[in-house]
């Protein structure tokens, strides 16, 4: 009917005012209007927000306002979906003595090829010391006895000297 479309396009027309203090909408006809004296005009939901607002309550404290809402993260239905993480791309580096090249090859190996190679690794290690200990003892067993025949033994009244 034409008189329900003028009805509609009269709503739209309408000023919806914010809450100072709760930042509900105000309706015409409703809430509370105070003008401090510099000019500056203040919209109040009611009698209850321009109070509180008065009294420099912190509406972020207060449970019931649009600010409290927000900052406790509640009825927030239009950032339910969660932003999507970008995948930090890894990128191969060269450690010590190795190439990049080694080191892939080095972790693409099996755990028990690795094992094995690790286990003949310690094994020539112990048998080159042991050769080196056993040719350290050669050598000094060589050393002491070229020692014993050249030098003579000197005996009580010699070491002594003139007194």
């Amino acid at each position: 009917s034409p008189r329900g479309s003028s009805l509609c396009a009269c709503a739209a027309n309408m000023k919806v005012e914010m809450c100072m203090f709760s930042g509900y909408k105000i309706h015409p006809g409703h809430g509370k209007l105070y003008t401090r004296i510099d000019g500056k005009s203040y919209h109040y939901l009611g009698r209850k927000s321009a109070s509180l607002y008065l009294q420099r309550k912190n509406p972020r404290k207060i449970a019931w306002t649009v600010l409290y809402r927000r900052k406790h993260k509640k009825n927030i239905e239009h950032e339910t979906s969660k932003r999507r993480v970008r995948k930090t791309a890894k990128t191969g580096r060269a450690i010590a003595n190795l190439t990049q090249e080694d080191v892939m090859k080095r972790r693409n190996e099996k755990p028990d090829f690795r094992k094995v190679q690790r286990e003949q690794a310690i094994k020539a290690a112990k048998e080159k010391a042991k050769a080196a200990r056993n040719r350290a003892k050669a050598a000094s067993k060589s050393a002491s006895g070229a020692r014993g025949k050249t030098q003579i033994k000197s005996t009580k009244a010699q070491g002594r000297g003139k007194r």
